[in-house]
């Protein structure tokens, strides 16, 4: 019985193993698995070589505006390559308010574009909607600069701003002459090319709520907005992931914000007034550089966005993950 036993084993044992005296079959490690799994796993590892390669180039191209300034690069508002005074403070500044201007108007949109398609639109309409609304984020960011110069901010010197400050002038975000290019240009078109990310990701975390969800909502009496409502409980986490990856554009955009922003580094609470951002004044004044402290500030302005862009994705991916877990547990 025992001999059958092991007979039967050896027929039906996978390909690729061999068999000990005692009948135990052992899998033998294929030379062609063992050099791919390796490679890809090098592979894998290069990229993470490489961003920690580059944190260590800006942080060591940097060192003399490090060792001058310290902590209070981060801190002084003054920006003057003649006099060597550098602050980052007003890129911070532009850049942070820039890109949450861009998440308020993005966001509302972007998420009622992801219950539409994913809870409400037939499917021979979401389909090509999902594709254009992809497309979106797929257009260089030159051409919405283009576009914002020759078509945006004429109509927000001409309409928006002039609406705004005569209605709303007790606002100080509100006060200010009509340039045109300012904060709130870059904060529009910054809204624009974020849209698809979050509403595409969104789309897919809500999609990946169990459909038992939506069905034991509408069997307690439920309507369909109160279903919304749960499955948007439910997908909560992914949504706020999927923000924070907007942010991350948002954050490091540099040609269409550079276009339509004014460029000039001054803190202002009037989103009327030109600024500046980390990516602009990286994307103007680089070539400019003709010191050794003037290129260090520049490295090191990119260093902290380098960092702030890499800790906002990392925060966001594992908000993702976390949900599309949850789903598949």
């Amino acid at each position: 019985m025992q001999t059958l036993t092991q007979q039967s084993s050896r027929q039906t044992a996978p390909l690729g193993t061999r068999h000990t005296n005692n009948g135990v079959s052992v899998r033998k490690r294929n030379f062609g698995d063992v050099l791919f799994k390796y490679t890809t796993m090098s592979f894998a590892a290069f990229v993470l070589l490489l961003v920690v390669l580059m944190g260590y180039e800006m942080y060591a191209g940097s060192s003399l505006s490090l060792e001058k300034f310290g902590w209070e690069f981060l801190t002084n508002t003054t920006w003057d390559p003649v006099m060597e005074e550098y602050g980052a403070l007003p890129f911070i500044f532009g850049t942070l308010v820039s890109s949450f201007l861009a998440l308020v108007i993005a966001l509302p949109l972007s998420i009622g574009i992801a219950i539409f398609l994913s809870e409400i639109a037939p499917q021979w309409l979401e389909k090509p909607l999902s594709f254009l609304i992809e497309l979106l984020a797929g257009i260089p960011s030159i051409v919405y600069g283009l576009w914002g110069i020759f078509v945006l901010v004429p109509w927000i010197r001409t309409t928006i701003e002039p609406f705004l400050s005569e209605y709303f002038e007790f606002i100080p975000l509100f006060r200010g002459a009509p340039y045109g290019f300012g904060m709130l240009a870059a904060g529009l078109i910054l809204s624009i090319m974020v849209l698809p990310i979050i509403a595409s990701i969104s789309r897919d975390v809500l999609k990946a709520v169990p459909q038992s969800q939506r069905e034991a909502s509408l069997a307690i009496g439920a309507t369909k907005w109160e279903s919304i409502r749960i499955i948007l409980m439910d997908a909560k986490s992914g949504i706020f992931g999927a923000t924070l990856l907007g942010l991350g554009r948002a954050i490091g955009e540099t040609m269409a914000v550079t276009m339509v922003i004014g460029n000039r580094p001054v803190i202002s609470a009037s989103l009327f007034d030109p600024g500046y951002t980390m990516a602009s004044v990286l994307a103007n004044e680089f070539t400019e550089a003709t010191t050794s402290m003037y290129l260090s500030a520049l490295i090191e302005i990119s260093f902290v966005l380098f960092v702030m862009t890499i800790i906002i994705n990392a925060l966001a991916r594992l908000l993702v993950w976390s949900v599309t877990k949850q789903t598949t547990a």
